[in-house]
């Protein structure tokens, strides 16, 4: 096997890979891997210890999986070997949820129905995420192709990421336009991963490290409407954001991952395009809590305008009752004033809040914490201007370093919004 798979890779790689049609048994699913996990973690153990013999009896019993079945799974060192070769000579590289560049969003977004293995092509330190994930009819009509390129280009303007699932229509054409003008993008593929690398169309933005290709499924999977839905929780956890632009009623991937996304506890703000002529699905889309895609003002960044909308609407729906000021409506007439040396006073409106709407404030404030962050600041400065105890700024920056958006510097140690800093980077932990 290769040495640059990690050990814990190369186990989950056996358990889960699939190396050709030659094995007896079949690779453990998502359900049957996060199960063994658990017994893992119980027992204080990684999936690398599977790899020694005397510990499989035991996890064959911990996890409810048949012991022949992981005992054959762990056996194939041989084919794992020919396919990591093969991989690696076609510039495929992949990484278990074991390994530290596995993205942050994933986990957090998706908990246990994180992907075990993810198979990729192009810089990894695209895995940081963010931006717009923007999807729709693989038979878009013109006016809904040329939205799509007008959203794409707004995010290349706006140095935000486009995710999409390469599939034909809207998720090509948001890709290649984010590209042509100049942006990144990351496509998350349901099907041949290999194939869809090697298309003239990307190869050049992949060798300049602005086109990620990720898939859950091995390199050379065939498309099925279940591969199609597992990849669709992937699009939208890679974004802040998602942009519905075509959407048929009921039926068809782009309804399945945007309703998922919609009921999701801590799901990412649905977007939909809206006006004359749009499909039935874009309107109910709308009537679920999809909001409306909006007309971009020139005074505010497209982040800061899509954090405000989404904020104002989760607070809309949650208010507290013992509340006379939103948050959201406190803090999205802030960030239009254009202040910049008039920054809201976090502390006056956050106290009467309860824990409830963390995730409604974090949203609200992180626009701020950017603004101050436009060039490196310490954390005493940063409490001071803001107004804020130092636990609960804490608190922000972790999460804002974990979901990429702020890096920690040292010697001395200050803070940078990620848009001004070294991409490369990994977010470190506030210490």
């Amino acid at each position: 096997m290769s040495n640059f798979l990690t050990d814990d890779t190369k186990a989950i790689l056996l358990l889960c890979g699939v190396f050709g049609k030659n094995c007896s048994e079949k690779p453990l699913t998502q359900k049957e891997y996060t199960a063994l996990v658990h017994w893992l973690m119980n027992m204080k153990m990684r999936p690398c210890n599977l790899l020694q013999a005397e510990n499989v009896a035991e996890a064959a019993k911990g996890s409810k999986i048949a012991l022949n079945r992981l005992e054959t799974l762990l056996a194939r060192g041989v084919q794992l070997g020919f396919s990591v070769e093969e991989w690696q000579r076609n510039g495929i590289w992949v990484m278990s949820r074991s390994d530290g560049d596995y993205p942050v969003r994933y986990k957090k977004h998706l908990k246990d129905n994180a992907p075990p293995l993810l198979f990729g092509v192009g810089n990894k330190a695209l895995l940081i995420g963010g931006g717009v994930a923007i999807v729709g009819s693989r038979n878009v009509d013109a006016v809904g192709e040329a939205f799509t390129r007008k959203a794409a280009e707004a995010c290349a303007r706006n140095n935000m990421p486009v995710v999409s699932g390469g599939a034909r229509g809207v998720d090509q054409v948001s890709m290649d336009s984010a590209i042509d003008a100049g942006g990144t993008s990351i496509g998350v593929l349901a099907e041949n991963l290999l194939k869809k690398s090697l298309e003239k169309r990307w190869r050049h933005a992949i060798a300049e490290g602005r086109l990620l290709l990720i898939s859950p499924y091995h390199p050379s999977a065939r498309f099925t409407v279940g591969t199609a839905m597992g990849r669709n929780k992937l699009v939208y956890a890679m974004a802040d954001f998602g942009l519905v632009v075509s959407s048929d009623y009921k039926k068809g991937g782009t309804w399945a991952g945007a309703q998922e996304e919609l009921r999701r506890d801590n799901n990412r703000p649905v977007f939909v395009r809206a006006g004359d002529n749009v499909p039935l699905g874009n309107e109910k889309l709308r009537e679920a809590g999809a909001l409306e895609w909006p007309e971009f003002s020139q005074s505010m960044s497209l982040k800061t305008e899509l954090q405000s909308l989404s904020c104002h609407s989760r607070e809309t729906q949650h208010k507290a009752s013992d509340s006379s000021d939103s948050l959201c409506e406190y803090i999205a007439a802030a960030s239009q004033s254009q202040k910049s040396d008039a920054l809201p006073r976090v502390s006056e409106v956050v106290e009467d809040f309860s824990h409830t709407f963390k995730d409604s404030i974090y949203m609200a404030v992180l626009p701020i914490l950017e603004h101050a962050l436009a060039s490196p600041v310490s954390m005493d400065h940063l409490t001071t201007t803001l107004d804020v105890k130092k636990s609960q700024l804490t608190v922000w920056l972790n999460r804002a370093m974990e979901e990429g958006q702020v890096t920690k510097l040292e010697r001395p140690v200050r803070y940078v919004a990620v848009d001004k800093a070294n991409r490369e980077e990994r977010p470190n932990s506030v210490g």
